[in-house]
């Protein structure tokens, strides 16, 4: 499935965007930009117009922060929230704890996905050095992966190079959220995204969501881009 990053900064322009494409072909993504300037108001118009949001705040922060900031979330009624899993074993318990006592909200009707990040697609072996992380991006997003599994979160956001690796020491039903996703036509330069693959490419690896961003917003036409990336997936 296929899902949208809302790369807007106000809500006027995601809103004008979201009208000209269709729920049934994709979920959105509403990060820190665009979540700061219009706030909880445009998730919930999201959800009115039939979207399922994933909220990608990425919390980090100290566990009793992230507990409430995740509760907070899920009193939204989104689908999916996220948090950095190098926030470590307390972090990742207080998270999935708060969205089992507290996410089956009335408005919500249901728990959100929780989903932990582990290495940015922005991020490469040599930067990763930079911050004191010795392993390779790939080491490294095993380790997050294995510590997100072990404390119980429903899946992680990892690049579409890692998911083929992750997908041989995870359970079947963990899921695999994938930004760095281009489309094999895309003509938007790939920017800060470092470990990128095309849709074909990373639902073949194993992902189970992608998220595209740019080739979609940008387009002339959104709504045929989307068809377009589904029709290149179903190919």
């Amino acid at each position: 499935m296929i899902i949208t990053a809302l790369d807007f900064d106000d809500s006027a322009k995601a809103l004008e965007f979201v009208d000209r494409i269709d729920p049934e072909l994709s979920r959105l993504k509403v990060g820190k930009e665009l979540f700061t300037t219009a706030g909880p108001g445009l998730v919930e118009q999201l959800q009115l117009k039939g979207f399922d949001v994933f909220l990608d705040l990425k919390f980090h922060d100290i566990p009793n922060t992230v507990a409430s900031a995740v509760r907070a979330a899920a009193s939204l009624g989104v689908w999916m929230v996220n948090v950095h899993a190098s926030g470590g074993p307390r972090m990742l318990d207080a998270a999935r704890e708060a969205i089992q006592s507290g996410s089956s909200s009335e408005s919500a009707g249901r728990k959100p996905l929780l989903i932990a990040v582990t290495v940015l697609t922005s991020m490469d072996d040599k930067e990763l050095q930079s911050i004191g992380v010795a392993q390779s991006a790939e080491e490294q997003v095993r380790r997050l992966t294995q510590l997100t599994v072990d404390h119980g979160l429903d899946g992680v956001v990892c690049s579409p190079r890692e998911v083929q690796h992750i997908r041989s020491f995870v359970p079947d039903t963990f899921l695999t959220v994938t930004p760095g996703v281009r489309p094999a036509t895309n003509t938007v330069k790939n920017d800060d995204q470092r470990r990128v693959m095309t849709p074909s490419d990373a639902i073949r690896s194993g992902s189970n969501f992608l998220v595209i961003g740019r080739p979609i917003t940008q387009a002339d036409n959104p709504l045929e881009a989307l068809q377009q990336i589904h029709l290149q997936i179903a190919s």
